[in-house]
């Protein structure tokens, strides 16, 4: 049974075909189009229709290079099934470094949006009719806010069986088992019963080498487990059997101040733990910043520059800390670049 066509904005796709196509998504008041790529590599033989997403806030812009060396992996000649890659769903926030839309719209609350609605709710409703209802699975790429960094872990509904096996193949050291938002798009795709993964790592408006080596062997992963890839012939390759959160919280600032921060990425906390100290810009006033129970930094923010109220570590707490601590310790070692001999050579990847 071959591959059956796909059909984007009109145009037919046929199996064993790869093609780029420009979804419109209306003007700017210059007049100038405005469109969202979409590149599509469909199999002659038959198989899940995975969609993969990016930039959905457009200044998280790990995901743009995570697809776009994805694309480039000759392991893709084996595909079976259908990939559909936006890099760049936020098209208008991307090219203006911002998070939201023009209208300030979050677009990641706007699904499953309206054909009449603001344009965040034209672009969801777009992007809903072309991309999502016409796949079987999808994986959307996502990172902390500005000046925010995140561990990488996936997000996930963990009641759904699938999706948890598909979240525990990504084999990121962290899974938290998430709650569906409104107008989130995972909470769109779940009404159409799409199972669903969002990948969080690093921070919007800067790549983030570990976090890219991990979202594409992630991706690589599920497809193996989708059976869209054959399983891997690498016998070196490490496992990592990740841990799931059962629940998380973020540590606030008290004060105002300029904030020393004592505890890095993916470093294990106790209850009580000095994780940073907040003080005036004389050092007459230092308020200590310390953890409220004990748990694994998922994130933090790079920012010293801190308002009363603001969020400065994200603590994730398991069943056993220490055991997150060694799984978040391994995948950093398995992640981590190896030194490069020329500034244009990019990674291999074991595939």
């Amino acid at each position: 049974m071959a591959e059956q066509p796909l059909i984007i904005n009109g145009v037919t796709i046929k199996p064993g075909t790869n093609t780029i196509i420009d979804l419109p998504a209306g003007r700017l008041y210059t007049h100038a189009p405005m469109s969202l790529p979409v590149h599509i590599i469909s199999s002659k033989k038959p198989g899940p229709r995975l969609f993969i997403s990016a930039a959905i806030h457009g200044d998280e812009i790990n995901g743009v290079e995570v697809i776009r060396r994805l694309l480039r992996l000759p392991a893709l000649k084996k595909l079976r099934g259908t990939i559909i890659a936006v890099p760049i769903v936020n098209i208008h926030g991307f090219i203006n470094h911002s998070r939201y839309l023009p209208d300030r719209r979050d677009l990641n609350r706007s699904f499953p949006g309206s054909e009449k609605g603001s344009l965040a709710a034209r672009l969801a409703h777009l992007f809903m009719q072309e991309i999502v209802c016409q796949s079987t699975y999808g994986i959307d790429i996502h990172t902390g806010a500005i000046h925010r960094s995140n561990l990488p872990q996936i997000r996930a509904n963990l009641d759904d069986e699938q999706t948890e096996k598909l979240a525990r193949a990504f084999e990121v050291p962290v899974i938290i088992s998430s709650n569906l938002r409104d107008g989130s798009l995972r909470e769109a795709a779940a009404e159409y019963g799409i199972p669903m993964l969002l990948y969080e790592a690093g921070e919007a408006l800067r790549f983030d080498e570990v976090s890219i080596r991990a979202g594409v062997n992630g991706i690589v992963n599920v497809m193996r487990t989708l059976e869209m890839l054959p399983p891997s012939r690498s016998k070196s390759k490490k496992h990592i059997e990740p841990v799931v959160a059962r629940s998380s919280a973020w540590v606030r600032a008290q004060d105002s101040g300029i904030l020393r921060t004592m505890v890095p990425l993916g470093g294990r906390v106790k209850k009580d733990t000095l994780l940073g100290v907040v003080a005036d810009p004389t050092g007459e006033k230092e308020i200590k910043i310390t953890a409220s129970f004990s748990g694994i930094v998922i994130g933090r923010t790079n920012l010293p520059l801190v308002n009363e109220g603001d969020a400065l570590y994200h603590i994730a707490r398991f069943e056993d800390a220490k055991e997150a601590e060694a799984i978040v310790d391994e995948f950093h070692e398995e992640h981590s670049p190896e030194l490069m001999t020329s500034p244009t050579l990019e990674p291999d990847y074991l595939i």
